[in-house]
């Protein structure tokens, strides 16, 4: 155990932990929003988040922006993530939208039990793991590197960087407005009734199957909005992206607080902090063993997750 190290990189691996867990934040709440509306675990939302990751690297390589590729001047850039942004969201949210409806609606209109939707969650999963990898020979796919870590300022001996800031305070302003859409709008209230109550919903004319294409497709935009930003930190995607990192947004999801926006807000950060120092005390390989321990541990005195306040009864 090497707790020096992390004494003598405390700020610097809170930073990197907090730009991490906010990418996990933004994937979280894709689970988030479908639990909290179904309480169904859409195990298809990792895959979602895969999808974003290659098609950013798509669109970057059509507008002529491949590995290798010099990087545009600092409007450029904007550009292209912005662009970049759009389109895995459209991606991701279509995608979420698709797997919503050939694998689980059937099954709701056929009021089937709990267990056939989780094996359904579980197919959809992998049938999209294995198409992508055929269809790319189950060959990593680079990034160009648009933005190169520039330090801006030193904090407590830790050089933040412009890639660090970038990534955190656009995860965190995506979170605000979809916490500002969900209690804040005619649509979101729509969605905390049919979390809260469906058929007292419906009776008051909320159109529920509406109301569950819109998680999907806003879980599945926030999904692909966090592709963009791992392809510009990781500069890397394969096929099997998601599988990790759905895992972890799963566990942030579940260690805030799952049906909870901001619970999916607060674990990220959390998480993706806790296993950067695990890793500072006892090395990267055990970083996702101190991150799922964490985990167990909460869950054994607040098994509801640190906020455990439901979808439905978010305040507005």
């Amino acid at each position: 155990m090497n707790f020096e190290f992390l004494g003598d990189n405390f700020m610097a691996l809170t930073v990197t932990g907090l730009t991490q867990g906010s990418i996990y934040a933004l994937v979280a709440l894709g689970y988030t929003l479908v639990y909290g509306v179904l309480r169904l675990i859409n195990f298809a939302h990792s895959e979602v988040f895969m999808i974003g990751t290659f098609t950013t690297a798509i669109v970057w390589a059509a507008l002529g922006f491949d590995v290798g590729a010099s990087a545009p001047g600092t409007f450029g850039v904007i550009g292209l993530i912005l662009v970049a942004i759009v389109a895995s969201g459209a991606a991701s949210g279509a995608t979420a939208l698709v797997v919503e409806r050939l694998a689980y609606r059937p099954l709701r209109k056929r009021n089937a039990p709990f267990l056939i939707f989780l094996i359904s969650a579980i197919g959809a999963s992998v049938a999209l793991f294995e198409t992508v990898g055929v269809l790319t020979g189950r060959q990593p796919r680079g990034m160009p590197s648009l933005v190169q870590p520039k330090t801006q300022f030193t904090l407590f001996g830790a050089n933040i960087t412009n890639l660090q800031l970038g990534i955190l305070f656009s995860a965190l302003a995506m979170m605000v407005i979809l916490d500002v859409f969900i209690n804040r709008t005619r649509l979101g209230r729509g969605v905390r009734a049919v979390a809260q109550n469906p058929d007292v919903a419906a009776l008051m004319g909320v159109n529920k199957d509406r109301v569950i294409m819109l998680i999907f497709v806003v879980g599945g935009m926030m999904a692909g909005a966090a592709s963009v930003l791992y392809d510009i930190k990781v500069g890397l995607t394969t096929y099997s992206v998601g599988f990790l990192i759905g895992i972890k947004a799963f566990t942030a999801a579940v260690l805030g607080g799952i049906g909870n926006l901001r619970g999916a807000l607060l674990g990220g950060l959390l998480l993706g902090v806790v296993e950067n120092y695990g890793a500072g005390i006892w090395g990267n390989e055990w970083m996702d063993v101190v991150a799922f321990i964490v985990l167990v541990v909460v869950l054994l005195f607040r098994p509801t997750g640190l906020l455990g306040e439901s979808l439905g009864k978010a305040r507005a």
